[in-house]
């Protein structure tokens, strides 16, 4: 068994843990706030494991940064969807703002 054998049979499994997770939270949390960090974080990092991991296992050079620029394009825009997602949820009345620790949308619910 190489190293690249070995790494990547602790980050595929790894990346799928985290990814079977996030489903799990997105099904068993009960507000829009909590399902959709449970859609963002462990999903993400599953795809970035996962991602990582086939490329250690490829043998080209651009195919290997193909997956990585794929991993790098996950971690710029899943921020910014949740952010809008989170904005519409709670401009459309979806989350209680007594529900909210910090309300930096000062209050400008429907």
């Amino acid at each position: 068994m190489s190293v690249a054998d070995a790494v990547s049979a602790v980050l595929l499994p790894s990346g799928a843990a985290f990814c079977a997770l996030g489903a799990l939270g997105v099904l068993r949390f009960t507000n829009v706030l909590a399902r959709l960090h449970a859609a963002t974080k462990p999903q993400t990092i599953g795809l970035v494991l996962i991602l990582i991991g086939a490329a250690v296992q490829t043998g080209s050079p651009a195919a290997s940064a193909t997956l990585l620029l794929t991993a790098v394009f996950q971690l710029l825009t899943v921020p910014v969807i949740a952010e809008t997602i989170g904005a519409a949820a709670y401009h459309g009345g979806v989350v209680p703002p007594g529900s909210l620790v910090l309300d930096e949308g000062g209050g400008e619910g429907p």
